[in-house]
């Protein structure tokens, strides 16, 4: 599972989730890639979940980049618990995810298979995707 292996505070506020990503918006490494169109909060293990479908779709083949990374903490106090006491311990880790966020990016493979492992991808994602083409950054392949 993907978390940090240090951080300056276990535990951070929630923020807010206004707006749209600015960095990592843009096709970097491969030639497909997954972008967000949605706001949410992607945790740990929908990132891995979605990761599995695709390489597992590939067969070993192709070459997949993960372009988010949980780095914020969630906290949860146990159930049944009164108010007070203060902030729950850490439960996880989650990446932020803003619309135009391209999330994942794979190549080596053809376009049928790599729109194929990407929408399998999607359907692991708590967040509304498309799929990109590295020559098509305007739109998907639809």
């Amino acid at each position: 599972m993907l978390q940090p292996k240090r951080t300056k505070y276990r535990k951070m506020h929630r923020g807010n989730r206004r707006g749209s990503s600015q960095s990592g918006s843009q096709i970097a490494f491969g030639d497909y890639a997954l972008k967000a169109t949605s706001t949410a909060w992607v945790k740990a293990n929908q990132i891995e979940a979605a990761r599995r479908a695709i390489t597992r779709h590939f067969r070993r083949g192709g070459q997949v980049w993960i372009r988010v990374f949980p780095d914020k903490p969630i906290t949860s106090k146990p159930a049944e618990t009164r108010q007070g006491g203060g902030k729950g311990a850490v439960d996880g880790w989650v990446a932020v995810v803003k619309p135009g966020r391209i999330l994942f990016e794979v190549s080596g493979v053809s376009q049928p298979l790599a729109r194929e492992a990407l929408r399998l991808a999607s359907q692991k994602l708590p967040v509304s995707t498309t799929v990109l083409y590295k020559n098509d950054m305007q739109g998907n392949f639809d």
